[in-house]
This record gives structure tokens, C-alpha cells and sequence, in this order.
């Protein structure tokens, strides 16, 4: 068994850790931005995928990762493990039936629900009480989880076909340019002292430092991970100010 991951503040890190040691305490678990990863991957026939939704898909450096190395997917079984802050649909069924597509064996989807990433949306932050009380609840649900697998029955959140219509018409379709493709839309603003942070942490490298001031390209992810971290909090993506950094390691 093998655990992978795409994390971008943390949460799905935790999940896909959390998940694959109670299920395998001997097993890997790995960055998607591993340079081992594609050799585990083949090494492997049971895989625990975990990746946060936006806008009820996966990220597009996730689907790109998968339709890039298509031929290693083949017979694999997959468990598609899908976080999110609010509402999902079919965050782990529009993985999985992308792997399909390239011969995985889907095994099932999970859903759970972390706090939510995006910091520069004020109507989504929480306290940090009720973040710390979301994390408990993913964790009882993990381990629900856990136990139902060990005697042979896999979650099937988001694999159904009305989980496929909540997902298309909940958010997808509203949204459909937000997740074609990468972002150029990643804004820095003059609090920027070209600290040089988020060059380091971007999975694209869609930023540089220029003139002691970052910039931004055209292939950002919307991870949140650079917004996250930004010790200038000078970073923003859907909204225009940071109003409260959203990471993993401050809800444990």
C-alpha cells in the first residue's frame, strides 16, 4: 500500500497520513512533488490518492500529474480521498473516473471535511476553535473509515451518479473556467519585500523574485499554499486581502 498526496496547507497531508498508517502502519506515504513517486507508484498496487477540491474538482496539477504518466495507473487500486471546507459533490468521483479512464480499479471515494484554505475570503474564516473542533471530527471520521476498510468495505462518498449531478451543477459548471486550466490570476501586492518564501514552496515554481519583488506567472495551482505562508501576508488569489492565514500546524 502506498499513501499520496498533493497538500497545499496541510490538511490533506494529515488526512492521507493519518488514513494510510491505520490501514498499513508499514507503508509509504509521499508528495505527489516527490521525485520518488512514480517508482512507488509502480511498486505499489494499492494506492490511498488524497488531494483538496476547488470548486468540486481536484486540483489541475493532480489531473495533469495522472493524464501525464497515464500508463501507470493501469490495474491499480485506488481509494480517492477528497477534502474540502464546505461542500465536495463528487470531489473523489471526478478523480475516479479519470483513473478509470486509464485502467485504475477505483476502490472506492472518501470525503472529509478540513478547515477551509481559502484566506482571502472572509465569509469562509473561522475561529480557531471551530477549526480545531473540524479537525477532531475528521479525525473520528478517519478512523471510522479505518475500521470499515480492515473488514472489507470501502467509503463510496462521491462516486454515486446523483453525487456526479450535485458536483456539476453545485459548483463545477458555475465555474468551469476556474478549473480548466492553471491560474494567472495570483495577485502580489506592495507589501512584498521579496523575501524570496514562496518561490521556495510553489509545487509550479510559478514564482520568481525580480527587482526585490515577487511575481507571478500563469501556472498557479490554487493551492493557497504561498498565501498561507506569506509572512508579509501580501498574497492573494480569489479575494484581494489576507484576512487570517489558514495552515494545518496551527489547529493541532
Amino acid at each position: 500500500m502506498l499513501g499520496i498526496y498533493f497538500s497545499g496547507t496541510g490538511n490533506t497531508q494529515h488526512c492521507i497520513e493519518k488514513l494510510t498508517y491505520l490501514l498499513d502502519k508499514s507503508a509509504k506515504v509521499l508528495s505527489l512533488e516527490s521525485e520518488e513517486i512514480l517508482c512507488h507508484i509502480k511498486e505499489n498496487e494499492i494506492i490511498i490518492l488524497g488531494y483538496p477540491t476547488q470548486f468540486s474538482n481536484a486540483p489541475f496539477m493532480v489531473r495533469d500529474f495522472i493524464v501525464s504518466h497515464s500508463e501507470i495507473w493501469k490495474d491499480k487500486k485506488i481509494l480517492c480521498v477528497a477534502t474540502m471546507g464546505a461542500f465536495s459533490g463528487d470531489g473523489a468521483g471526478c478523480m475516479a473516473r479519470l483513473l478509470k479512464k486509464k485502467g485504475a480499479i477505483i476502490l472506492g471515494g472518501l470525503h472529509i471535511r478540513m478547515p477551509d484554505s481559502l484566506c482571502d475570503v472572509k465569509s469562509l474564516n473561522k475561529s480557531l476553535d471551530d477549526n480545531k473542533k473540524t479537525v477532531i471530527k475528521a479525525d473520528y471520521k478517519i478512523e471510522k473509515t479505518a475500521q470499515k476498510i480492515h473488514n472489507g468495505k470501502y467509503p463510496q462518498d462521491g462516486i454515486s451518479f446523483f453525487s456526479h449531478i450535485a458536483g456539476l451543477f453545485g459548483q463545477r459548471l458555475w465555474f468551469y473556467n476556474k478549473t480548466t486550466g492553471y491560474s494567472d490570476q495570483l495577485k502580489i501586492n506592495e507589501n512584498c519585500i521579496g523575501c524570496g518564501l514562496c518561490t521556495k514552496i510553489c509545487p509550479m515554481q510559478n514564482i520568481v523574485v525580480q527587482g526585490k519583488k515577487a511575481i507571478s506567472k500563469d501556472r498557479c495551482t490554487m493551492c493557497y499554499r504561498c498565501i498561507s505562508q506569506c509572512p508579509q501576508k501580501a498574497i492573494t488569489l480569489i479575494g484581494d486581502q489576507v484576512y487570517e492565514q489558514c495552515r494545518f500546524d496551527k489547529y493541532v
